[in-house]
């Protein structure tokens, strides 16, 4: 599709999405802040000016989210005052969820349920409330890569999924707001039939689509769009419409070509003689028939021809580059004083925790009219407000640890130089992120009989080339050595509180023991026990093979280590530092890549 198709699609999404949102449930809008995103949320403003919008922030609370105590109202009152959260201010209008890619699974779910029950039911705080909460979504993924995309169950409940496309002129609505009203008022009398949905479960089927929520978003679309038409029942042109906004973009698979589909018929046509016709041939059982398939075949080669180009590999190479690693580097971890806010706790006030106030009182409010009761004998006046020990909520943070990427490299043998110069190469590009990310970088290179330690954790650019103006090569392969010594500063990294993560760069022949001495099947033996006492200690780690013609042993040795194995046997210091950056922090998960 070309960019003026995108962009085109993307606007009439949005006026779909602005005739029924709730019914739609939303849009993904992939992409950053920008001219073009900004120009797409300009036109869904127009046609809908006087819809409610709010905005989820990564930092919002259950009790912003849902509701719960007004605290200044209560604590004037002295009673329990509600009031409404993000998700009932919301009804009838949108909620911007802002950085989806980052929101957190609680938030998330809040919003999910929302969305499934059409309301929100508030049960806090000494509060027991039920709120309308019929909103449409639109998700800004901001997400710099494949890896990093919203939660699986939100975009499967938001119908369109888009990528702002630039324009050379403004953006010209297909609709007005006028339309938009004018369809909004016959959206109810629009019928669907059962060749539609037909068509829409058949080309969802064999788009590889799983979730029947895709097929009930497609209705919704192609029944927007109908209204937006003037027309009193979904046609298969609605339905072609509905296939290429939603059902392709969520494509798993190629279609079958109809070329592939009918090529067989024609071979056993060839030899069968034509059968004389009978019955009435203006019969309405021998023309249904055949119109509902080509309507099915038009509403398929719709979404076909919709699917975004890539996808399909994109969402191969994801398959095979996702695999969970516990423990994988820079994992969020939780601390008391530092990162991200993370909710409270109830608990004791202790030294190195932070009080949170605002949750304090909020979870003394509903207890006040039962303390003034209970004190009510008292010789004294019980205070306005009484908080007690029980009352304390401690805040948590969640910051995210910070990753130390540690290169081992084989400096042996006549192609010594071309390995070290790629990792010198490699470390200088991820030192370039690492200084925007605060992460650090190590090399190790094992050469002749033992492993040594060229460069120790750095953020430091002009140290890391100091130190690898230089770099000798040659002699025997002590891999055994360079593995533990790479274990061991590993260990350190992980005690100091950053995670490491381990990027083995060399071809897999080892000659040389643990001890020194020389003898291949030994030290074959030894990097099979260091590789496995890697995986023991849960260290993310990754095997590029670099051989020109990679041998079982590296594959073995890396499924032992419990790591990741790349065969790069012509790998430039681009192709090492897009690789190692799956381990170092920027791409989360683990791979396994398999190459010649």
């Amino acid at each position: 599709m070309t960019p003026e198709g995108a962009a085109a699609d993307a606007l009439l999404a949005a006026c779909l999405f602005a005739v029924d949102p709730a019914g739609i449930g939303g849009v993904v809008l992939r992409s950053g802040p920008g001219p073009e995103r900004d120009r797409w949320l300009a036109a869904l403003s127009a046609l809908m000016p006087a819809a409610p919008v709010r905005r989820l922030p990564c930092h919002a609370t259950d009790g912003r989210i849902l509701g719960g105590l007004d605290l200044p109202a209560t604590l004037r009152a002295a009673r329990p005052i509600a009031q409404r959260g993000l998700l009932a201010e919301a009804d009838g209008g949108i909620l911007v969820i802002t950085m989806a890619e980052r929101q957190s699974p609680t938030a998330i779910a809040r919003v999910t349920a929302a969305l499934d029950a059409g309301g929100v039911t508030l049960e806090r705080d000494g509060i027991a409330l039920d709120y309308p909460a019929r909103f449409g979504v639109v998700a800004l993924d901001e997400g710099l890569d494949d890896d990093e995309r919203p939660n699986a169950a939100l975009l499967d409940r938001l119908a369109f999924h888009l990528v702002p496309e630039p324009r050379s002129g403004p953006a010209l609505l297909p609709h007005g707001e006028d339309a938009i009203l004018a369809a909004r008022a016959r959206l109810r009398d629009v019928t669907v039939g059962d060749d539609v949905l037909t068509a829409l479960c058949g080309t969802a089927m064999a788009l590889g689509i799983a979730s029947p929520r895709a097929v009930l978003l497609a209705l919704a679309a192609a029944r927007a769009h109908a209204a937006l038409s003037g027309a009193t029942a979904i046609s298969m042109e609605d339905a072609a419409v509905a296939a290429r906004l939603v059902l392709a973009p969520r494509a798993t698979q190629a279609p079958a070509s109809p070329e592939a589909e009918t090529e067989p018929d024609t071979a056993t046509d060839d030899t069968k003689s034509p059968e004389p016709q009978t019955g009435d041939a203006d019969s309405p059982d021998d023309g249904e028939p055949g119109d509902g398939q080509a309507g099915a075949d038009a509403v398929l080669a719709a979404a076909r021809a919709a699917i975004p180009p890539g996808l399909l590999d994109r969402l191969k190479q994801q398959a095979t580059l996702r695999r969970a690693a516990p423990g994988r580097s820079g994992g969020p971890q939780r601390s008391g004083l530092r990162g991200r806010p993370a909710g409270t706790r109830a608990g004791a006030l202790r030294a190195g925790e932070r009080l949170n106030v605002l949750e304090t009182l909020r979870a003394a409010a509903p207890w006040q009219a039962v303390r003034r009761r209970e004190r009510a004998d008292a010789v004294d006046p019980p205070p306005r407000f009484l908080v007690l020990p029980e009352d304390f909520r401690i805040g948590r943070c969640k910051p995210r640890t910070r990753s130390t990427t540690i290169f081992v490299v084989d400096a042996s043998g006549s192609a010594a130089m071309h390995r070290l110069a790629e990792a010198k190469g490699a470390i200088e590009l991820l030192l370039a992120e690492c200084y925007v990310r605060r992460d650090r970088v190590a090399l190790i290179a094992f050469r002749n009989r033992a492993a040594e330690v060229l460069l120790p954790p750095t953020r430091s650019l002009a140290r890391a080339r100091r130190n690898l103006a230089g770099l000798p090569g040659g002699g025997g392969t002590p891999l055994a050595a360079g593995i533990d010594t790479a274990a061991a500063m590993a260990l350190v990294v992980r005690r100091g509180g950053e995670t490491p993560a381990i990027v083995l760069l060399g071809d897999g022949r080892p000659n040389i023991r643990r001890d020194g001495s020389p003898g291949r099947p030994e030290a074959e033996s030894d990097a099979m026990a260091a590789a496995r006492s890697v995986a023991a200690l849960g260290i993310a780690a990754l095997c590029i093979d670099t051989a020109p013609r990679p041998q079982a042993f590296g594959r073995d040795m890396a499924e032992a280590m419990g790591a990741q194995y790349v065969a790069l046997p012509h790998a430039d210091a681009a192709a090492l530092s897009s690789v190692a950056a799956m381990v170092s922090g920027n791409r989360p998960g683990r791979a396994t890549l398999f190459g010649a």
